[in-house]
């Protein structure tokens, strides 16, 4: 019987991944695997919510600022990196923690995906420029036209997915859903799934509160540090968006606090629905002592 164990910790935006984490890994003498697509990133920190240096002293973590934004991560980079990591974080410990928010990237983790072409750097950019001046039409129509097979099943509405399938469309000639195969990959480790939830009313309001935090610690002045390379995938996300709309006279400050709170909670829904889909998540509240108690229990 395999004794090694994975813990995943996962769950929306503000819910308090970070802190239950910390303590779980501690519990545990372990070391902690991010899976948050953007703390990765160096130049990213505020509106990230990355951990605090005191907090990276308290347990050691794997994926925190290791890559540049100019660097070119995918799902499948993020399946190979964290393999590396757990392997090496079991050489010394039958228990190894998994913490944050990307769906996609867990997934990848669990169950591995299909590998699928690299993406120029000139594709990426001038489909994420395409998406700020022209929104999410344009980029319907353009998913429309290129890759008709995606565009009658894939999921149009979500922006991100449309880049990502156009990406590929325009970098390969083929459709992201002919990479899609679904064969699940059997790790050599049990993996146990923890989601973290709070009542929506709640959540939202913390959401709310972590934006008005974040703008006090100097968003605004990291996101006009970035404006030169504005472009890059890493940066088409919540926060850092709506900011360079407002530097670019777009909008007023307050309109673009106010979208990054909207969009934040847009993205804790669609980040609920993601983990509400994996029937192996169990949901507890954000409490490393009840979480501990459950693992506990579970793992004996």
């Amino acid at each position: 019987m395999n004794t090694k164990t994975c813990i995943i910790i996962a769950g929306p935006t503000a819910v308090g991944k970070t802190s239950v984490g910390i303590e779980v890994a501690r519990y545990f003498n372990t070391s902690i695997i991010s899976s948050d697509s953007r703390q990765c990133y160096k130049e990213l920190n505020i509106g990230v919510a990355k951990p605090s240096e005191a907090e990276l002293l308290q347990v050691p973590h794997f994926f925190i600022s290791t890559h540049s934004v100019n660097d070119d991560l995918t799902a499948v980079d993020f399946e190979h990196y964290a393999l590396l990591a757990i392997n090496k974080i079991f050489t010394n410990n039958d228990v190894a923690i998994m913490v944050g928010g990307t769906g996609l990237y867990i997934k990848a983790f669990c169950e591995g995906l299909d590998s699928i072409p690299k993406v120029p750097s000139s594709v990426r950019a001038f489909i994420a420029e395409g998406y700020e001046q022209n929104g999410l039409e344009w980029l319907i129509q353009m998913i429309k036209e290129k890759d008709p097979l995606y565009y009658n099943s894939g999921e149009i509405l979500n922006p991100h997915r449309v880049m990502r399938a156009l990406e590929i469309v325009l970098s390969s000639g083929e459709s992201i859903l002919t990479y899609q195969k679904g064969i699940k990959k059997i790790r050599n480790f049990n993996i146990v799934k923890i989601a973290l939830e709070l009542p929506r009313n709640v959540l939202y309001e913390k959401i709310n509160l972590r934006v008005e935090d974040m703008m006090k610690l100097g968003l605004l002045d990291e996101v006009r540090g970035l404006v030169g390379v504005r472009h890059v995938n890493a940066l088409q996300t919540v926060g850092y968006r709506e900011l360079f709309e407002y530097i670019d006279g777009k909008i007023t400050l307050e309109e673009a606090v106010g979208l990054i709170q909207q969009n934040s909670r847009h993205y804790a829904k669609r980040q609920m629905t993601w983990f509400r889909k994996d029937a192996d998540f169990q949901w507890l509240p954000p409490d490393s002592a009840v979480v501990i108690d459950h693992l506990k229990q579970s793992m004996k």
